[in-house]
């Protein structure tokens, strides 16, 4: 009866130890420069997922949440690919999605294999894609490509130019 107990209790552990989606993350960081203009607002920004260029799922939406009436709701329409791919279908705020409009410095965000957004992917070839626009600004959007569920850390790097600065995607098994 030991041995059969003792068997059972390392097949568990073998398969756990095995599962590559028991412990996977994602960890992206998302810099917002500080820019030298004359009438700052703080960008909307929106980060989210594709696969073959189709919404996979959204991870974050920051736009201003403090005005009156929903104002802030209306501006939505200027994140144009993130409206058309998603937002349009949402009725905001949603909650552990949308957020307040971030200051310029690097912001964290981590997500676990077992939690929404991430436990429902398919395995496959995605894009995390953030876009930003800012009042009285510019629109950009970055694009960083990654396999789901990770096989080994991998890291991926991209640069904006205007309204975002350095974006770091990393997902691990």
């Amino acid at each position: 009866m030991n041995k059969l107990l003792l068997m059972t209790g390392a097949l568990a552990s073998i398969a756990t130890i095995g599962n590559p989606l028991a412990a996977a993350e994602m960890n992206i960081e998302v810099q917002i420069p500080r820019l030298d203009v004359a009438e700052y607002h703080r960008p909307y920004v929106a980060l989210w997922l594709e696969q073959d260029n189709r919404h996979a799922a959204d991870i974050a939406v920051w736009y201003d949440l403090r005005l009156s009436d929903e104002e802030g709701e209306k501006w939505l329409k200027d994140l144009r690919l993130w409206w058309r791919r998603s937002g349009r279908e949402l009725d905001m705020p949603v909650d552990g999605l949308s957020a307040a409009t971030q200051p310029p410095g690097i912001h964290q965000l981590h997500l676990k294999s077992d939690e929404v957004p991430l436990n429902d992917l398919a395995p496959g070839e995605y894009d995390l894609v953030i876009e930003a626009a800012r009042e009285v600004g510019s629109r950009e959007m970055l694009r960083l490509p990654f396999n789901w569920p990770p096989q080994n850390l991998t890291t991926v790097n991209a640069n904006g130019d205007s309204e975002l600065g350095r974006v770091t995607l990393s997902v691990s098994p």
